[in-house]
Formats: C-alpha cells, sequence, structure tokens
C-alpha cells in the first residue's frame, strides 16, 4: 500500500517537532499537525514563560542583597504589562524559530488538528490523509477539581495571559507547578496563600529536602497550610448568609463539565465566567477572598476525541497512551511519546523519546526509551535539584549511608539574610555508589545538572571525595562530606 506520507505527527511540541525533524533529516516524507501554537507545552504555556517569571521574580531580593553589600540600590514597582508584553514577543520568537527549524527540515506542517480514522489514516482539517507510521505527541493539560464554580479559578495556562498582576492569589495544590509558581507571585510582590491537601509540599521528593524549602517558602511571606483544601467557592459579590453555592444542583454540574472543557482547550485564556474577586471556604473552617484562585491539582494527557481507541489505541485509566519501551502503541503503526504517555513528564525526556522512536522505526536501530536516573530541578527560590533516589527510597531497598549538610552560604549570611541550603548525598553501603543527590540552594537546576553525570556513570562516595573541592562555593560540600550523618 502506497501512503501519503512514512510519518505522520500529531503535536507540535518539543518531542513532535524533534521527531519530525530528525526523521524527515533522514529521508523520510513527514507532516506536523498542530491545532494551537508551535512549541507546545514547554515554549508557549510551561518551562520558558515560567524561566523568564522565576528570572523577573528574583529581582526584589537582589536588591536587598545589593544594599546589604554596600550598595546604593532600590526598586521600583513591577510593571506587568511591560513583562507580559516582552514575554510574550519572545514566546513568538521561539515558536517562529520551531516553524523555521520544521521547514528547513522539509516537514509539512498543518495547523488544524489532526484525528485518527484507522491505524494508518489520519483527518487533518477538511482533509484526510494516510501514513505508514503515525506518531501521537499531544502532550499535556492542567486540570480542575471536580468542584462547582471551578471554571471560576485558573490554571497554569492561564498565569501568562493574566492582563494584571494581582493583588492576591490562593493556589491549591503541592507540587512543583504549585510551589514554582506561589514563589514566583511572591517574588513579584503578590499576596500568595496555599492550599495542599497533604501533609507536606512536594510528595516524591526527599522528605529533608522538600521539608526545608517548605519552611524557606513560609520564611519568605508565602501562606502555606498544610492539610487544607478549598470545599466551596463562589464570585465574592454573590455571596450571602447562605452557605450553599448559587445555583441548582443541575447547573453546579454544568460549571464543573465547562471548567474541564476549558482546561482541555489549548486555545482556552482567562477564566471566563468570572472577573471580580473569588470567595473560598477551606477545609479548615476558614472563609477569604482572593483575586484569583490558581488551580495546581495536576495534569492529564492530550487524548480525548482524537479517535485512538477507535483505531484500536490502549488508553490506561489515566488516559493516557499506553506503550511499551520502544513507544509503540498495541497498534503496530501508531507510536507516542511526551506527556501523553504520563511517564515521565519532562520536556528533555519527550526528546529523548523523540530520538529513541527515530532510531527505532527509521534507522532499523531497536533503542528501548532509559528513564533511570533522571536529574531534574524544581525552580522554586531557593530551587530543589535532585537526582536518583531520595532517602525514603533508598532505606526501604538495602543498607545507606546518609551524607547531609545544610548552612548558611556565604553571600546569604553576609548579606543577613536567614536562608539556608542542604547538600544530600545517599550512597548504597554495599557498592558505595551514590544512589542519590538533592540539592536545595539558589542555582541547585544548574548544580544538579552536573552532578547528574556523576551520578549516571555509577560514582561512588569515594570518587566524589577525589575530586578537589573549589572553594569558596557551595557546590564544594559535595565533595567534602566526610562522615554519614546517619545510616539506615
Amino acid at each position: 500500500m502506497a501512503f501519503d506520507y512514512d510519518l505522520f505527527v500529531i503535536g507540535g511540541g518539543s518531542g513532535g517537532v524533534r521527531a519530525a525533524r530528525v526523521a524527515s533529516s533522514g529521508g523520510a516524507k513527514v507532516a506536523l499537525a498542530e491545532e494551537y501554537r508551535m512549541g507546545g507545552t514547554c515554549v508557549i504555556r510551561g518551562c520558558v514563560p515560567k524561566k523568564l517569571m522565576v528570572f523577573a521574580s528574583g529581582y526584589p531580593a537582589a536588591v536587598e542583597d545589593a544594599q546589604a553589600f554596600g550598595w546604593d540600590a532600590s526598586i521600583g514597582n513591577f510593571d506587568w504589562p511591560a513583562f507580559r508584553s516582552k514575554l510574550h514577543d519572545e514566546l513568538d520568537r521561539l515558536e517562529g524559530v520551531y516553524r523555521k527549524l520544521l521547514n528547513s527540515s522539509d516537514v509539512e506542517i498543518f495547523d488544524a488538528r489532526a484525528t485518527l480514522k484507522d491505524a494508518h489514516t489520519v483527518q487533518v482539517g477538511d482533509k484526510t490523509v494516510t501514513a505508514k507510521h503515525v506518531l501521537v505527541a499531544t502532550g499535556g493539560h492542567p486540570v480542575r477539581p471536580d468542584l462547582p464554580n471551578a471554571d471560576l479559578g485558573i490554571v497554569s495556562n492561564d498565569i501568562f495571559l493574566m492582563e494584571e498582576k494581582p493583588k492576591s492569589i490562593l493556589i491549591i495544590g503541592g507540587g512543583y507547578i504549585a510551589c514554582e509558581f506561589a514563589c514566583i507571585l511572591n517574588g513579584l510582590g503578590v499576596e500568595v496563600t496555599q492550599y495542599y491537601r497533604g501533609a507536606q509540599i512536594l510528595r516524591g521528593f526527599d522528605d529533608e529536602a522538600r521539608g526545608l524549602l517548605a519552611e524557606s517558602m513560609n520564611a519568605h511571606g508565602i501562606d502555606v497550610h498544610l492539610g487544607t483544601d478549598i470545599v466551596e467557592m463562589a464570585p465574592a459579590d454573590e455571596r450571602n448568609d447562605d452557605p450553599t453555592p448559587t445555583g441548582s444542583d443541575a447547573t453546579m454540574g454544568a460549571s464543573a463539565q465547562h471548567a474541564k472543557d476549558i482546561s482541555e482547550n489549548p486555545k482556552s485564556d482567562t477564566r471566563e465566567k468570572a472577573k471580580g474577586p473569588i470567595w473560598v471556604k477551606a477545609t479548615n473552617g476558614t472563609e477569604r477572598v482572593f483575586d484569583h484562585v490558581l488551580f495546581a491539582t495536576g495534569r492529564a494527557p492530550n487524548t480525548g476525541n482524537m479517535g485512538l481507541e477507535e483505531a484500536g489505541v490502549e488508553l490506561g485509566r489515566g488516559g493516557e497512551v499506553v506503550v511499551d519501551e520502544y513507544s509503540q502503541s498495541k497498534v503496530p503503526s501508531i507510536y507516542a511519546i511526551g506527556d501523553v504517555t504520563n511517564r515521565v513528564q519532562l520536556t528533555p525526556v519527550a526528546i529523548r523519546e523523540a530520538m529513541a522512536f527515530v532510531e527505532t522505526v527509521f534507522k532499523g536501530n531497536p533503542t528501548p526509551i532509559d528513564h533511570d536516573l533522571i536529574p531534574s530541578a524544581v525552580f522554586t527560590q531557593p530551587e530543589l535539584g535532585t537526582i536518583g533516589k531520595t532517602e525514603e527510597q533508598a532505606r526501604d531497598e538495602g543498607p545507606i549511608e546518609v551524607y547531609c549538610t545544610s548552612f548558611k552560604p556565604m553571600q546569604q549570611a553576609f548579606a543577613g539574610r536567614s536562608d539556608r541550603v542542604l547538600m544530600k548525598l545517599i550512597v548504597c553501603q554495599d557498592t558505595r555508589k551514590v544512589l542519590g543527590c538533592h540539592i536545595v540552594a539558589e542555582h541547585a537546576g544548574e548544580m544538579i545538572q552536573l552532578a547528574g553525570i556523576a551520578v549516571k556513570m555509577g560514582a561512588t562516595k569515594e570518587d566524589f571525595d577525589a575530586v578537589v573541592a573549589v572553594h569558596p562555593t557551595m557546590a564544594e560540600e559535595l565533595v567534602t562530606m566526610k562522615e554519614p550523618m546517619r545510616t539506615a
């Protein structure tokens, strides 16, 4: 059977674009469909704009430090509209770069929604095409809770589209997205309150590291409430003495469905229902009013209404495409990479999966995905960098030694700041390999990238110790901790 394309990619994010470019450069005839903006979550509504906001939010503290170091420095008000305009100019530029890369690689671009009709047939806009292989790289979307009036709140996509900086915001959630935006907005001068239903933020990260970060967030003025969730919300100007939100049960159900609909729509901007303050009641009984409520309560794969199951593709309980170690679905011609598979939701991982897919399918070199020992960073203030096992995970698997130190670094101590950093190594007693490295400090993301090389290579504690320290630095503690803090 003759096909229109050797490969049809659905999704113009980092993974999809990389796969399309590399396959096409190798001689395959490739097309790619993207219904919204080229660049996907990372470039348009994730990593890139978030990191630029991290930079912006750090300047007030930097000016305070400058004053402590003798500079006659001051900082004025933050001009949100000016920053927002420049931010979107940068996103437009990056989207243009992605399009240029695809065009220069001879990838045919469809600016339309694509759905599957069968294992080899794709409906893209009003056109039907065929492909020998189909790669699903549609990413994911933030979700709102199943709560009446949930559409009053915003999600992470909407932060970058706000026309004005809010005076106050309630953030619901305790994961990395919730904590990052709590620190960003706090740094920009927003009054930030955070509710998390768990016992500690950043579940899944090292307990000691996340505990120190929670203390730091509170010390910087973020009002973190653990063991707390939202139970009711309504427009503040519609509240009365009746604690029941306005509207019938049917209206509430429609509201919750509307919230779900706009969460799954990548083109949705800010919340559509309410423009004014929002009244919120929490599980601890408190009632407060906020300018915005941000739901950072999880993400879900973009697999709805795509014809995947009808084509024979298996979806998991969370809607993710079920794939094997080669990113192949139950349908031999259909593959999936990135967040839509809900394996490891990180942009560099999606790119690695894309490269492995091309090696497997177009270069005849079956390449399984290596999801072991992936370094990552949480861009809070301070940052959290991590690779490998947490102390809790390693303790359950065998005898370990824990090397750990927490201290005030030179710059912060001189400036009179109370911030502390954490350097932590988890070491296997039997093999002496470093099983995990966890850093809480400014620029921890930069440090963990370099430390991650050693951990990935299987370095032992003695390999770390053999490296001469770079003095005076924070990172030198990684090679100067001689005695374990504890064993398990």
